[in-house]
């Protein structure tokens, strides 16, 4: 089974942290890269400066509620670039509003998920992830 490129795009560190955890306890095989913020994961992406010799992610886990670029313009710039627009991206953020879904969907997401606050549920979550990775 090939090796999983991950790109964890979450500023949030308890979150980062669950979602490191609950892929440890999955059975892929993967990498996992963690950026904090919209414009760094667009670094990342373009693999500028410090991320040149970075790996192109196979799926993206991306927040909507970053600081500076949010999530759906990260989404948005992605979906443009020729080069980076056929990566999966899969939102998980904690925004439940109708119109955060639709506007994800509009810009092309691949799944909308809900971060639940209930630590088995994060799990059965980031399972769900990995599911689709596989």
């Amino acid at each position: 089974m090939a090796v999983i490129e991950i790109l964890l795009v979450e500023d949030n560190p308890g979150d980062v942290r669950l979602s490191s955890e609950a892929l440890k306890e999955s059975n892929l095989i993967y990498d996992l890269n963690v950026v904090l913020d919209g414009t760094e994961a667009m670094d990342f992406l373009r693999r500028v400066e410090n991320y040149a010799h970075v790996p192109r992610p196979d799926v993206i886990i991306l927040d909507l509620n970053l600081p500076g670029k949010n999530g759906l313009e990260v989404l948005e710039d992605i979906r443009s670039d020729q080069e980076l627009k056929e990566i999966p991206i899969i939102i998980l953020t904690s925004s439940e509003n109708d119109l955060d879904v639709l506007m994800a969907y509009k810009k092309q997401a691949n799944a909308y998920l809900v971060k639940p606050a209930n630590l088995n549920l994060f799990n059965e979550v980031i399972n769900a992830i990995v599911t689709l990775c596989q």
